[in-house]
């Protein structure tokens, strides 16, 4: 049985055991450069490689979501060894499950859509699953509005796949039948918005975007009027000597005539920072991450950090998984005919073990249960007739 559980996807797959994909990634493109637009491309370099909380809120889910222990079930039982778990847990050459499951979360977290690609081996048994970049991937509807084949696509170079080779696995969009809208969709005003005053701190810093204080000039005729000279000297000095964080805090040496007025933040600096803050508390709230994990401050929903983690795992990362999972189960047994079930082992989660032995204390002590209604409701396999 298991030497024959992915023949079916003979027919189906080509011949080769390689990447279609992997020929066209060897050309790269820098992609064009603009503010704020809402392509994928943009997007993930705006909200992703250039902004911290879009980068550890998209990295903090996927990594805890490819970190949890899968469970594998056929028709009859749990199964501790199957094909499926060969093939997850080293699905390419390159990745192993870890690996490969992150970067599914993270193409669902950036564009909305996660695409996987079968490879079989010579004899046509299934072989590697490889993720493709969904920024290069596009849907060919046909007349009765399904799929009918995917188009990958790089630069002057596209190959088509069948849609039996592809898994595609979306987040839900209200106005688009056939891609996923992703959370960083989203959160890109809130990202704009904390790119921009990141900028103006680092503007701030750099330039002196404004003074601390001001340089008052009374001269010896009691007019307060500098001659050229004097005015491009004193620039040039304070740039020079007094200007930028090297020369934070350097004291300033005045001729006569000169005074210095110190002046603190006006109250709109001061907001800036806060609009900062919120910015960052919308971009978590987009992605489901409470900000106390991230860092951020003037956050008080929950009691502690604990509490914080349970909530992420059971209102993000464990619905997300579930989804992914059981998509990919529905797929692979579609391809080889043998019906398969994925799902998170949640008794091997540690920030839920204390709801867990909760659920295992309150189901242990119900007198009224038989102990084989009781493992079904642990998610445990029956216990062998004889033992």
């Amino acid at each position: 049985m298991v030497l024959d559980f992915f023949r079916k996807a003979q027919r189906a797959l080509p011949e080769r055991k390689a990447s279609a994909g992997a020929r066209l990634a060897v050309w790269g493109t820098a992609g064009r450069v603009a503010w704020s637009p809402r392509d994928t491309v943009s997007l993930t370099r705006n909200g992703f490689q250039g902004n911290p909380v879009g980068f550890r809120a998209v990295k903090l889910i996927a990594e805890a979501a490819a970190a949890l222990p899968v469970v594998c079930r056929d028709r009859a039982e749990r199964q501790h060894v199957h094909p499926v778990l060969t093939l997850l847990a080293r699905p390419n050459q390159a990745q192993g499950r870890a690996e490969l499951l992150e970067a599914v979360f993270a193409q669902l977290m950036l564009s909305g859509n996660a695409y996987l690609e079968a490879v079989p081996g010579p004899d046509g048994v299934l072989a590697e699953l490889h993720v493709l970049r969904s920024d290069r991937m596009s849907l060919v509807p046909g007349a009765d509005g399904w799929p009918m084949a995917y188009d990958y696509v790089l630069g002057a170079k596209t190959h088509r796949y069948a849609p039996e080779i592809i898994c595609h696995i979306k987040t839900f969009h209200p106005h688009d039948d056939h891609y996923g809208l992703a959370p960083l969709q989203a959160a890109a005003t809130a990202i704009d918005v904390h790119n921009s005053a990141a900028r103006w701190s680092k503007a701030l810093l750099d330039n002196a975007a404004r003074p601390s204080g001001a340089i008052v000039y009374r001269g010896a005729d009691g007019t307060g009027t500098m001659s050229e000279e004097q005015f491009v000297r004193l620039q040039g000095e304070l740039e020079s000597h007094h200007q930028g964080a090297r020369n934070a805090g350097r004291p300033m040496l005045l001729e006569g005539g000169l005074d210095w007025k110190p002046m603190g933040f006006s109250p709109s600096d001061m907001e800036f920072q806060k609009t900062k803050e919120a910015a960052a508390r919308d971009i978590a709230l987009a992605f489901g991450v409470p900000p106390m994990l991230l860092g951020i401050p003037g956050d008080a929903t929950y009691a502690n950090y604990a509490e914080a983690n349970r909530a992420f795992y059971r209102l993000t990362v464990l619905p997300l998984a579930q989804k992914v999972l059981a998509h990919l189960a529905a797929w692979l047994s579609g391809l080889t005919g043998d019906l398969v079930d994925l799902e998170p082992d949640l008794d091997q989660v540690p920030a839920l073990a204390a709801e867990r032995e909760a659920q295992w204390r309150r189901i242990a002590d119900a007198g009224f249960l038989t102990e084989t209604e009781k493992r079904r409701m642990l998610g445990l396999p029956d216990r062998p007739e004889g033992t």
